[in-house]
């Protein structure tokens, strides 16, 4: 499912296809590019869970924290995401790219992904498609961006 998400995200996130695209004609496509049918269904029922959530009027009882809490995870969502990524998501809300709200949905995301435990680089996308679909996000995800994908000039040393 991982694999058909990033297939969307990077065909479709700097182009200017429309965003309603029929949810048919992508099945179509995306079996075309040699995917299976399971997958990609489970990749657009992902896709229209992130769409619910960004949609909403105010954010789910579980998304919403006081500012200054600290998140404890449960057992299920520390097998998961490893301390490498807690402490990735950590990082990303003390330099304010994630807030109480996004990092809610990034974890509700990465918990219905397939792989029993999520690589860093494959949070580090899932962050991304969140911060891009959310709206307000925009500066966050630009900042996420070059964080991510910035090479440092000059010798390394």
């Amino acid at each position: 499912m991982f694999e058909v998400l990033m297939y969307l995200f990077e065909t479709y996130i700097h182009t200017d296809v429309d965003a309603a695209v029929e949810q048919d004609a992508l099945a179509d496509e995306l079996t075309q590019a040699g995917f299976h049918k399971q997958e990609i269904l489970k990749a657009l029922a992902w896709l229209e869970r992130l769409a619910d959530l960004q949609e909403a009027e105010e954010a789910p009882i579980w998304a919403r924290s006081e500012p200054g809490s600290f998140r404890i995870y449960t057992q299920e969502e520390t097998y998961k995401i490893d301390a490498q990524g807690r402490g990735f998501l950590l990082f990303l809300e003390q330099i304010k790219v994630l807030n109480a709200e996004t990092r809610e949905i990034v974890i509700d995301r990465l918990m219905e992904l397939d792989p029993p435990e999520i690589e860093l680089d494959d949070l580090k996308w899932v962050v991304m498609m969140v911060l891009f679909n959310v709206p307000g996000s925009e500066s966050a995800y630009h900042q996420l961006e070059e964080l991510i994908f910035e090479q440092p000039e000059g010798m390394l040393h």
